[in-house]
Parts: structure tokens; C-alpha cells; sequence
């Protein structure tokens, strides 16, 4: 019986999965085509989602799986949503919901914890606020990985710095949602994190 590895997330994540199965045309299918990650590879990335509604379908999308492996990018949306719809989540409940969610699935399978950093290109001025709120969440996730030793993949670290050497627009048009080439990055990034850890 082959291991699992699930890849949970939002729509970075998701990818039109259900439209394209079983990976969607992101970074989870570059990450399955490069044939470096032994096991099946399951995709439960669901767009427009935040922690809360991670933490909601954890037990079916999760633990029911019974993954050997867990991949968790998740946060953007718990920043977007304080700014264009007035409904934060604190960091303090992001860290709470995060660390109860790692806390139960140790207990229960075990698995080997990959944990990406949400990320951000400021392509709009505004945008360049919204650091106050996602820092510190990026901050936790750095937390948890210590904690949990898992791995730690610097998505927004990765990405800000490509950015000083090309446009923006081409690693993510709208600061958030990656374009292929961006996808092609994270996968290469994720891949060199997990083999070098």
C-alpha cells in the first residue's frame, strides 16, 4: 500500500481541481508530474477558504485520508478578508486554531508536517498594509514548524525575493493567485525544501 501525501489549502492550492482532477494546474499537479514525490498524492486545497474552515473538514478532508505526509498553505485569505470584507481573524486565534490542529493530528496519525508560508506581492499600494496582518501570521506558521518539526517552506520569503528581479505580475498578476510560471516556482520550492530537510 502506497503512502499518502495531502496537500490541503485555499484556492492557491485548489487549483480548479474538481474541474481539472485530480491535482487542479497548479503547483500540487507540478509537484506530482515531477515524479520526486514517492506515494500517492491527494489534493484538498478548497478556494476562498481560511484556518476556521480548514479546521471544519479537517476530519474528513484529513485524517480520514490517513496521510503519512501533510502539506498546510493556508492564510492569505484570513489577511484578505480584514481588508475587503472588515472580518479578521486575529493572529491570536490563528494561532490557537493551527497549533489544535497539529496538536490532533500528531496524536492520531503522526505524519511528516510540511507547513508553507502564506504569501503576498504587493502589486496594488494598498496592499503594502496588509503586511501588519499577514507578518505575524507567517510569524506563527515559523512557530509551528519549530514546534511540530516539520518542514518549513518559505513561499513568501521566495517570492518577494524573485520579485526584486522580475515584475511581479509574472510570479502572481494579482498579488495572490500565482501564474503558471509562479505555480512552476512554488513546486520547485517545495520540492528542494522537502529533500533538503
Amino acid at each position: 500500500m502506497s503512502s499518502i501525501n495531502l496537500f490541503i489549502g485555499d484556492s492557491v492550492t485548489d487549483c480548479g481541481r474538481e474541474i481539472e482532477p485530480p491535482y487542479g494546474d497548479g503547483y500540487v499537479r507540478e509537484i506530482a508530474r515531477s515524479g520526486l514525490l514517492g506515494g500517492q498524492i491527494i489534493n484538498v486545497g478548497t478556494s476562498g477558504h481560511r484556518l476556521i474552515d480548514l479546521e471544519n473538514r479537517w476530519q474528513a478532508d484529513v485524517l480520514d485520508h490517513k496521510p503519512e505526509l501533510v502539506s498546510i498553505a493556508i492564510g492569505i485569505n484570513d489577511t484578505w478578508r480584514r481588508y475587503d470584507d472588515n472580518d479578521e481573524t486575529t493572529a491570536q486565534d490563528f494561532r490557537d486554531r493551527y497549533h489544535r490542529l497539529l496538536t490532533q493530528t500528531k496524536s492520531v496519525l503522526n505524519p511528516q508536517f510540511v507547513l508553507c508560508e502564506p504569501f503576498l506581492l504587493a502589486v496594488q499600494e494598498e496592499m503594502h498594509t496588509w503586511r501588519e496582518d499577514l507578518n505575524p501570521k507567517i510569524q506563527i506558521v515559523h512557530e509551528m514548524a519549530k514546534e511540530f518539526s516539520a518542514i518549513l517552506v518559505p513561499f513568501d520569503q521566495h517570492f518577494n525575493t524573485l520579485a526584486t528581479k522580475m515584475p511581479m505580475s509574472e510570479l502572481a498578476e494579482d498579488g495572490i493567485h500565482p501564474t503558471v510560471f509562479g505555480h512552476q516556482e512554488m513546486a520547485k520550492l517545495w520540492l528542494s525544501s522537502i529533500t533538503s530537510a
